[in-house]
């Protein structure tokens, strides 16, 4: 489980003059946590966790000498200044379900002798602290033209520990076999 440094907030000092001093502002709330939790996150610091972790990631969020185990939940980016503005996190209770998603990484597309047309990203679900998934990947080489894969076929679907609120019928992937065009741009493309 990863790891992010934060510090408490004060709501005195505008989330603007923080962003130009290298800061991303964020949230901690939860069940056992009154009032929200205002904190403000080193630029480099949540660069490099982003890089590791996606929304719905199990994490310890450090505050201070106070280690809190947490779900980042949400953030916000500007394109155009090409930079993280917001992080939200939740309180994790051992005893009680959270909202979480989870991203769908497909592995080995290459192998696919077909297309690859993917539908659905990510998946929303709710489970305890103890049983939230990471990522679900998903391995294309077992995979012929023709095979749909939806949510239902997921292992995940299976877990009694795990109530999905994506629709059980959605589809995630479809292997669909190469049109004769695009065969026929390519040769077109070598001559």
């Amino acid at each position: 489980m990863n790891t992010l440094k934060a510090e408490k907030r004060e709501m005195s000092v505008k989330a603007k003059k923080l962003r130009k001093e290298g800061f991303i502002v964020g949230n901690l709330v939860g069940r056992d946590i009154k009032d929200s939790i205002p904190l403000k996150i080193e630029e480099k610091e949540a660069a490099k966790f982003m890089k590791q972790n996606k929304k719905g990631s199990h994490i310890t969020l450090e505050i201070g000498d106070e280690k809190i185990d947490a779900l980042f939940k949400d953030m916000g980016y500007d394109a155009m200044k090409k930079e993280i503005t917001f992080m939200d996190f939740q309180n994790l209770v051992a005893d009680e379900k959270v909202h979480a998603t989870t991203q769908i990484v497909l592995l080995n597309e290459e192998t696919v002798p077909g297309i690859v047309e993917q539908e659905l990203e990510e998946v929303d679900y709710k489970a305890y602290p103890a049983d939230l998934v990471e990522t679900i990947e998903i391995d294309l080489s077992k995979y012929n033209i023709g095979d749909s894969i939806h949510v239902k076929d997921l292992p995940m679907a299976k877990n009694d520990k795990i109530t999905i609120s994506t629709s059980f019928d959605a589809l995630i992937c479809h292997i669909a076999e190469p049109s004769s065009n695009v065969a026929e741009d390519e040769e077109a493309e070598e001559e």
